[in-house]
């Protein structure tokens, strides 16, 4: 029986989200200003009286002002924005405005990558940000779809909830879940100290836009090699307590549930979601069902203190249907592997529960001097019957992160300083079972992992003359593990074996060049580090890896972004050549399990393009909106030296790696509130193997979103939306299985699909 949310959690929820209320205080004329487009607040509007008051909105996109009893007009302005005029006739009313950005604002997004909160357009590094809008352009029954419109990224779906991701390549050594990629929640590691993330534990209800930063970061996120992925909570509209249900049906037995309370004030901004999806599948055993609490509270203590919290309890299952030859993929794309040790017979899925609370606070104590510091604790349990054994293990982790900013100066150049740590230690219990249709059997393998990582950074940016901004960063990096072997069914008995990979240094070096107030130049040099995971070092069936080397490697790339046609036009370029050394890849052996090994270097060269136009922006108009944006990867990925045993590889493509990548859409919205959004993308032929016999097919896919989304009065929003994916109806394969034994590489997305949904907001 699938398990609830337990009670004490939703006691917790209400409490958090329900005592605020009783502290908020009245006054004369407040509200909120938000964008128009995310409904995020906007700080630094400028709000003027008729009668000359004049106030700005906060951090929380909250105001007050005292207006005399008479009717009066006040205007709402903020650079990059449209003014607004609103007239007040009874200054005790809560005033919502919605500010439309021109889009001269589409380039001035501000990132929080490298830790200097500074616009994108001054922003060194390859950065793709994918906010609210562009996860709503879909379903929201995951970000596959929303994070494959970012070029030189590539996100898989194995089964539903299975996710793999591949940033420039990094899928490499990747047969199932996340790896070489760090990721952060809220500034606070999600990705475990084993060097596996578990993003299936989250639903995409959860985001409010993802920063994806390209290459090693070799800096204020450590050394990885595949690069890094800042998640940012949704965060409750400033200045209103709001209730919101949303119910989604669609194909193949897709049902999701969500009901989110928020409150947004001066002093707290609090987010309490709930999450149910559930789907039957598309191929045999492939049915997933999840559960989310997300409670995210906020609390503005003072002008120089903020707390925040995230606690998230995940109840996951979902089956594993695993791969299929080419002959069963065109034969019947929707069956499961079958045969004695097949999925269904030996019911193969993932049955996992996860807590994971965190903490962190933002102090400054002066106006140069600021640190950011966060705790947090995991405690998960997994059972996982797989094809040819069965594997069940708990996990404990605690870890911590803290880090300084100090505005300064170099002689008269203004200069940022950042410095600071972070460490994780996680314990796994891991037992490794026979599977006998499903049921642990004859124990094999009883071992206790101790991992250990942790990194020291930092990092100096200087304004330099002729707007040019220089970054120089270090960190250092080290990781070990510690594993005891309790006890084996083969002879050998117990023992400890411990792997600590040497520190190592990993420097960043970036400049920026801003031509014109809309256009600058980049260009960075880094080094990455990247050990291997423990599920790299200890095999689900037992086997040490012992041999196994970190991947080392350098990053080099120059980009251009900016804006032109009177900030109609955006756009991003980046190329880029990274050269790796010990690079890990994978295979399988007889048994399906991956088996890692370094084989020599590969020398990656790439570009990667996002344009947009903008042809209508004008709030007034029937049609408010019309854009239309796309992207494009080209890679030249290539092993330099590899060779197995007599057999050379080198020169071969990289596997798991499409040459040409390509997504276009176009967003219409109208003044009445009825909006169009459509997506196409186009995949190149994958190498599925490191021998570049066995390709997957190109594709073309098309989807499209419908609805209308409209607020009655002050209290009431509604919108009621539909969609289709995969209109052009190809059969495609998105999470291939690389080296595959068998020929069992293939594993199926959906068909044309459909689905709809409503969603229903009460503002207090």
């Amino acid at each position: 029986m699938k398990r609830t949310i337990p009670s004490c959690f939703l006691i917790l929820a209400f409490l958090m989200f329900f005592l605020p209320q009783a502290l908020q205080a009245q006054q004369l004329l407040r509200g909120k200003v938000l964008d128009a487009r995310s409904e995020l607040p906007l700080e630094g509007v400028t709000i003027t009286a008729g009668s000359g008051a004049q106030t700005t909105s906060n951090a929380a996109g909250s105001f007050s002002l005292s207006l005399p009893d008479t009717p009066v007009a006040v205007r709402f302005s903020l650079i990059g924005y449209g003014s607004q005029v609103v007239t007040v006739a009874e200054p005790g009313q809560e005033l919502r405005v919605l500010l439309q950005p021109d889009a001269a604002r589409l380039q001035e997004v501000v990132v929080t990558g490298y830790e200097t909160n500074r616009p994108l357009l001054e922003t060194a590094g390859a950065i793709s940000v994918v906010g609210r809008e562009a996860i709503a352009r879909f379903d929201e029954s995951s970000v596959v779809r929303a994070v494959n419109t970012v070029p030189g990224v590539r996100m898989e779906e194995r089964a539903p909830a299975s996710y793999r991701i591949s940033i420039r390549g990094s899928s490499l050594r990747s047969p199932y879940g996340i790896r070489n990629v760090k990721l952060y929640y809220n500034g606070i590691p999600f990705t475990e100290a084993n060097g596996v993330t578990q993003l299936n534990l989250l639903d995409a209800a959860n985001f409010s836009r993802i920063e994806i930063l390209k290459g090693p970061a070799a800096s204020v996120y450590g050394a990885g090699t595949g690069g890094s992925i800042l998640l940012e909570p949704r965060r409750a509209e400033a200045g209103t307590t709001e209730l919101q249900v949303g119910a989604t049906v669609g194909a193949y037995g897709l049902r999701r549930y969500t009901a989110t309370a928020s409150s947004g004030t001066d002093k707290h901004n609090l987010l309490v979601q709930y999450s149910r999806q559930q789907y039957d599948g598309y191929r045999e055993q492939s049915a997933m069902d999840r559960q989310v609490l997300l409670v995210s509270p906020e609390f503005y203590v003072s002008e120089r203190q903020t707390i925040a919290a995230n606690i998230i309890y995940s109840d996951l299952y979902y089956e594993l249907p695993g791969g299929l030859t080419r002959e069963q993929y065109a034969e019947n794309p929707r069956q499961a592997r079958g045969g004695r040790f097949g999925s269904v017979a030996q019911n193969a899925s993932i049955d996992q529960q996860a807590l994971n609370i965190g903490i962190k606070q933002d102090y400054r104590w002066s106006g140069s001097w600021r640190n950011t510091t966060a705790f947090y604790g995991v405690h998960r349990f997994k059972d996982n019957p797989f094809n040819t054994d069965y594997e069940r293990n708990a996990y404990q982790e605690l870890g911590g992160r803290t880090s300084f900013v100090n505005k300064g100066h170099i002689g008269s150049l203004p200069t940022t300083y950042t410095f600071g740590g972070e460490y994780q230690r996680g314990l796994e219990v891991a037992r490794t079972y026979d599977n006998r249709g499903g049921t642990p059997d004859t124990l094999r393998t009883d071992d206790e992992v101790i991992s250990k990582t942790g990194f020291a950074f930092a990092q100096a940016e200087v304004e330099l003359p002729a707007a040019i901004i220089a970054t120089v960063a270090l960190s250092l990096n080290d990781t070990q593990y510690d594993i005891t072997r309790l006890a084996q069914a083969t002879s050998g008995g117990a023992y400890t074996f411990v792997r600590d990979f040497n520190a190592v240094l990993s420097p960043r070096v970036a400049l920026l060049k801003k031509i014109t107030d809309e256009i600058a130049v980049h260009a960075s040099v880094s080094s990455g580090f990247s050990p291997p995971t423990e599920e790299e070092i200890l095999t689900s069936e037992g086997t040490l890896n012992q041999g196994l080397e970190a991947e080392k490697g350098v990053n080099y790339e120059a980009g251009i972004r900016g804006a032109a046609f009177r900030n109609r036009l955006t756009f991003d370029v980046v190329g880029f050549y990274f050269r790796l050394s010990e690079t890990i890849v994978s295979r399988q052996d007889v048994s399906s399990v991956a088996v890692f090994r370094n084989v020599g270097s590969t020398a990656q060269k790439g570009v990667e393009t996002m344009l947009g136009y903008t042809l209508v922006e004008d709030p007034a108009l029937f049609l408010s909106t019309l854009r239309v944006w796309g992207s494009y990867t080209y890679n030249h990925f290539r092993f330099r030296e590899y060779q197995r045993n007599d057999l050379v590889l080198s020169g071969n493509e990289l596997t798991g790696v499409a040459p040409h990548a390509a997504t276009i859409g176009m967003d219409v919205r109208t003044k009445p509130g009825f909006y169009l959004y459509t997506t196409a993308n186009y995949t190149d032929a994958i190498p599925l193997n490191d021998e570049n016999t066995v390709y997957a097919d190109a594709y073309f896919i098309l989807g499209a979103r419908v609805g209308y989304k409209r607020q009655f009065g002050s209290h009431i929003g509604v919108e009621a939306f539909g969609g289709a994916e995969n209109l052009t109806d190809e059969k495609y394969s998105l999470g291939n299985d690389l080296n595959a034994f068998g020929g069992r590489y293939f594993q199926p997305a959906t068909d044309r699909t459909f689905y709809g949904g409503i969603r229903v907001s009460y503002s207090l």
